[in-house]
């Protein structure tokens, strides 16, 4: 391990340099004591660091935030919003000094911690610990995979597309699990374009990390296989000295390592030069309050009486920063033209990612399956992924440790992984398309959001349904940003069988549900398994998971004895078999592998004459966006009598169903036996849904009293729902 700081190199900053970095400590002490809460400390001891890196290293644009070219940073240690908000307002970003006053308040560009798509120069969303250094393995995998599509013969470090991603972490992003399960994976990776800055300052919420973090952190990172180097800022024969030029040498020489990710320690006293709250917890997560700013000041030499006080020369010398991002895509223009010249078709391809388009046709390569042959959705998955590879080369993905599973392979695909890491079951290059996670699902979930963010291919990542839990904070945070990954989640109900209730979902159809932006697709078939990735790939303004059934279900007639086609799947609800009558007694919704359930039910409804109409509703989320119109066409509120069905409990079905309906449900865990047996032994039954359409009939009629509020298993495994 090269645990040494490296030969120190001359960054030359001047006076100016060294008072804007005083200047950003204050602002960022001004700025948390304005609104009275924040994170001041590590804005204050980090300045010299991301000043650094904002007008020394990156290859950036300010006046051009999402030029192609360019550096990505993230800061993972997202608390710290004014360690990135300050240096996107000295180097001309867009903010301004006013934006910095108004730190964590309503309207304002600098919300508390950094948001994708509000604040300029903001790559991803951070806060949650972990989640953006865990996307940033993803960000660098998407640069080396679009490299590969783009320009793959042209030497390392000379192709217009070539860049770094840094990151800035704390430790309590180390601390996280997400980020060993990311961090172990680019190591396998070797990806060297990845360059993460760890702030070692020892200190969190709860005080010195001597109570819960003691591992020794840079023999971690050298056993993920990462190119790891120290600096002791605290290590001076005189005492604490930020010694900027031997950071500077480190990130230089992390630059230089091609074949590894590197990992940077930079040992810091939280809220230097405070002068009674440096290297405490109390600078942390609170206000350093009014004398500590005072005391803050006057060490540094600036007036403690003025308040977000910037000197003229200081903000006209930090934004030669436009003037250095205009000259640094004025050299790299030529080399893009010329790239553009030599390869017309690869552009083609680029403009049309950039304009996020689809080509023309691309639809006609889905398949059709035919009816009378039972096919499980993830199987027929696997089938849309194979058909989509030579169209779609954007498309790319792969699973946590469970391809065989989750049907996430597309066919005669290479991997994506240092050839010399291929096995004989699976080979590949640096530039492949098959995704191996590992079983690390929640690094999966983040790296999924790094790809897509990172703005040009699309990727999708598989794990059993059960295990949606282990990834639900890369979940959330990426429909908190709208960024549209793809969640393959098969196994999706006790029709797994013998594994047991360890691995049968039951409440997680009402979990993932329950976040917002997040849309939930349970196709009925293999032809609405077809036009769920239709519909999934054409809409990009959020996550989508597709539920799939390891089970194989009956591929129904389409066009042909009543039933719809499957194009109604986009609208996330549509009538698959109309009522005899020409308006329905009664309404049978269901989705995945209990469709066919609400048919076999209709048949024998319909046979003892109650007209019945089957609706199958693969995502709610569509269907709650889709017009009054439409979705009164679907579900016409004069018809109160309503029975859901789905192997999972009731949760989501009340406004569905309303206060007549029935749902047939699960409201408790599975077993391990055949899934047959288990649908039999719990009540999840044609039979069943015939017997909840007469109940609600009835209480529609008035001949019945509705059912109490709340999901209530009879005896027969049927949930009441109001």
């Amino acid at each position: 391990m090269n645990a040494k700081a490296p030969q120190a190199q001359t960054v030359g900053w001047t006076e100016l340099d060294h008072k804007a970095v005083d200047t950003v400590r204050v602002l960022a002490a001004d700025a948390v004591e304005r609104v009275g809460n924040g994170h001041p400390g590590t804005a204050i001891s980090l300045a010299p660091a991301a000043y650094l890196l904002y007008q020394n290293v990156l290859r950036h644009d300010p006046a051009d935030p999402h030029w192609l070219g360019r550096d990505r940073f993230i800061l993972s240690a997202g608390h710290s919003s004014l360690t990135q908000y300050i240096q996107l307002y000295l180097a001309g970003f867009g903010l301004e000094l006013e934006d910095i006053a108004a730190l964590r308040t309503w309207g304002s560009k600098t919300p508390g911690h950094p948001e994708y798509k509000h604040t300029e120069g903001v790559e991803i969303t951070t806060g949650p610990l972990g989640q953006g250094l865990a996307s940033a393995v993803g960000f660098a995998m998407a640069a080396r995979r679009e490299r590969g599509l783009l320009d793959p013969e042209s030497p390392a470090g000379e192709s217009p597309f070539d860049h770094h991603v840094y990151v800035i972490a704390s430790d309590g992003d180390l601390q996280e699990g997400v980020t060993s399960e990311a961090s172990s994976i680019a190591g396998t990776q070797k990806l060297g374009n990845l360059i993460v800055l760890w702030d070692d300052n020892h200190i969190s919420i709860e005080g010195d990390t001597e109570i819960a973090f003691t591992e020794d952190v840079l023999k971690r990172y050298e056993a993920y296989g990462w190119h790891v180097q120290f600096v002791d800022w605290t290590a001076g024969a005189d005492g604490y000295v930020e010694d900027v030029d031997a950071l500077h040498a480190a990130i230089e020489a992390a630059k230089a390592v091609t074949d590894r990710p590197s990992f940077i320690g930079l040992r810091t006293i939280i809220a230097w030069p405070s002068p009674t709250k440096q290297n405490t917890h109390g600078s942390h997560g609170s206000k350093l309050g009014t004398d500590e700013v005072r005391g803050l000041k006057e060490a540094l030499g600036f007036d403690a009486e003025k308040t977000f006080d910037v000197a003229p020369e200081v903000i006209e010398h930090t934004r030669k920063a436009l003037e250095r991002g205009a000259q640094a895509q004025a050299e790299w223009a030529p080399r893009f033209e010329a790239w553009r010249a030599a390869n017309p078709d690869r552009a083609a391809l680029l403009d049309r990612l950039r304009a996020g388009e689809l080509p023309t046709g691309w639809a006609d390569a889905l398949p059709t399956f035919p009816a009378g042959k039972a096919v499980a959705t993830r199987a027929a998955s696997g089938e849309v992924l194979s058909a989509l590879a030579d169209v779609l080369p954007e498309l790319w993905g792969g699973s946590a440790d469970l391809a065989g599973s989750n049907n996430t392979t597309m066919k005669g695909q290479p991997s994506f992984l240092p050839p010399e890491r291929s096995t004989h079951e699976f080979s590949g290059d640096e530039f492949g398309r098959t995704l191996h996670f590992g079983i690390r699902e929640h690094a999966m979930g983040s790296i999924l959001s790094g790809i897509v963010l990172h703005g040009l291919t699309r990727a999708y990542g598989g794990t059993f349904f059960t295990f949606s839990d282990y990834m639900r904070g890369a979940v959330r945070l990426a429909a908190l940003m709208g960024v549209p990954a793809i969640y393959v989640w098969t196994h999706d109900s006790i029709g797994l069988g013998e594994d047991g209730p360890t691995h049968q979902p039951v409440e997680h159809l009402t979990a993932v549900r329950a976040i917002p932006g997040l849309a939930v697709v349970r196709p009925a078939d293999a032809n609405e398994t077809a036009a769920a990735w239709k519909a999934t790939l054409e809409r990009t303004d959020g996550p989508v998971g597709l539920i799939l059934t390891r089970q194989n279900v009956p591929t129904f007639p389409r066009g042909e004895d009543g039933f719809a086609g499957a194009e109604g799947v986009a609208r996330g609800a549509y009538v698959l078999l109309e009522s005899s009558t020409p308006t329905p007694e009664v309404i049978l919704i269901g989705t995945g592998s209990e469709v066919q359930l609400a048919v076999a039910a209709r048949e024998t409804l319909e046979a003892a004459g109650v007209g019945t109409r089957v609706v199958s509703a693969p995502c709610l989320e569509w269907f709650a966006e889709q017009d009054d119109a439409y979705r009164e066409q679907v579900l016409p509120a004069a018809v109160r009598a309503r029975v859901s069905v789905e192997a999972g409990i009731a949760l989501s079905w009340h406004k569905i169903v309303g206060d007549a309906g029935r749902s047939v449900s699960l409201e408790h865990y599975g077993a391990s036996a055949a899934y047959e047996t288990l649908y039999e032994e719990f009540g999840i039954t044609a039979d069943a849904v015939v017997a909840a359409a007469h109940e609600s009939i009835a209480a529609a009629s008035g001949d019945a009293a509705p059912s109490a509020t709340g999901s209530t298993p009879t005896e027969s495994g049927t949930g009441d729902q109001l």
